[in-house]
């Protein structure tokens, strides 16, 4: 009886450990990017920030404080069960895209550089892009493992779609960089539950489709040209090309030290919101740009092991899903920086300055600890 006693108890205990083993990499990491993401931005918007806001600090600050309110964000919803996000995702994504529409109502969406993509509640703005890409991860998760639908059948009621509905506003704001987030999200959540056969034979009609409207927009086809040959115009369209060339170039092997960039010096537009990756470069050289793309690699195999063990098709579709949705902001990021694509304006996750990325990223965050953490319990 005391062997069966002691079993009980030792079972108990497994169950309880398990229960809670959430794999601290996955926060970490995140952490870690943030806090480098807050020490750049106060170094790149010390200048400005005087000027504007009569403090060197105020940027900084502001980001600071959706941090802790990332965080607290963070926190709440990883005590949600999957179960109700499964439920609820359809209502999600409907507000999702509503949201979206809202922002192409004039005196409700907010103007800025020939888009509308941001909703203004007084002082604070929120761009509802960022709460799309969750809510297409999550809903069209739920909708491919719920379904027994194969092929083209499973491709065009399923996925095309919640393709069509969520990239329709899109093209209205117009919004090429979150048109093709979300066209790339929804083919790797379609490859990850039925196959690459009809991503792949889409793929090149969406490259098509984003072709045209490259050459049907002058001001996205200016940035397409200075894409290829920025130094045609350096300083009009090719300007911010340049400059963050010159930025990886000034920053060499080392750095040339935190704060002591020149490019933020009103040379590099976007500095700290979109071409933050390029400011790394300057200030913290080779070695910095390397331990960003190493952190996020960490990152991307620790979570891909939490893949493997979930044995629930939501779930692996589901943290499939999320991290996609991490991983293709960052590489649209890196691509137009590094020059390996047109620019898009898609901030690079957790780093880049702003609100609405850094909140909805630690949303993603808390939802793959909450996988983790139901798949631990035997």
């Amino acid at each position: 009886m005391r062997g069966v006693a002691e079993g009980v108890f030792e079972n108990r205990y497994e169950k309880r450990v398990l229960a809670v083993r959430v794999d601290p990499f996955l926060w970490i990491i995140p952490l870690v990017l943030n806090a480098f993401g807050i020490l750049m931005i106060f170094s790149l918007t010390s200048h400005t920030a005087l000027e504007e806001f009569g403090s060197p600090f105020a940027l900084g600050m502001k980001q600071v404080q959706w941090f802790f309110v990332a965080l607290t964000v963070m926190l709440t919803t990883y005590l949600i069960p999957l179960s109700v996000w499964k439920e609820m995702s359809g209502v999600l994504w409907v507000v999702a895209i509503l949201c979206v529409v809202l922002t192409l109502i004039p005196g409700i969406g907010i103007k800025a550089g020939g888009a509308r993509r941001w909703i203004g509640f007084g002082p604070l703005r929120f761009q509802p892009i960022e709460l799309l890409s969750l809510a297409v991860a999550v809903h069209l998760s739920k909708l491919m493992t719920k379904s027994s639908k194969q092929g083209l059948h499973a491709f065009f009621t399923l996925t095309a779609p919640v393709l069509a509905l969520s990239s329709l506003p899109l093209i209205f704001q117009p919004n090429m960089g979150g048109t093709i987030l979300i066209f790339t999200l929804t083919m790797a959540i379609h490859v990850e539950t039925r196959g690459w056969s009809w991503p792949i034979l889409f793929g090149g009609t969406g490259f098509a489709f984003f072709f045209f409207m490259i050459i049907q927009a002058g001001y996205r086809l200016r940035r397409y040209m200075a894409f290829l040959d920025p130094w045609e115009e350096p300083l009009d369209s090719g300007f911010q090309v340049i400059q963050g060339m010159v930025a990886f170039a000034n920053g060499g092997l080392l750095g040339v030290g935190i704060g002591k960039g020149l490019q933020k010096l009103n040379y590099l537009p976007a500095a700290h919101t979109d071409y933050i990756f390029a400011t790394i470069g300057e200030e913290f050289g080779f070695v910095g740009t390397f331990m960003v793309v190493f952190l996020f690699f960490i990152w991307t195999f620790r979570a891909y092991s939490v893949y493997r063990r979930a044995a629930d098709p939501f779930h692996s579709a589901l943290i499939w899903a999320v991290v996609a949705s991490v991983l293709i902001p960052f590489f649209i990021n890196l691509g137009g920086v590094l020059k390996l694509m047109p620019l898009t304006g898609i901030p690079l996750p957790f780093i880049s300055y702003g609100g609405s990325s850094l909140l909805f990223m630690w949303v993603r965050i808390a939802l793959i600890m909450r996988v983790c953490k139901e798949i631990s319990v035997p």
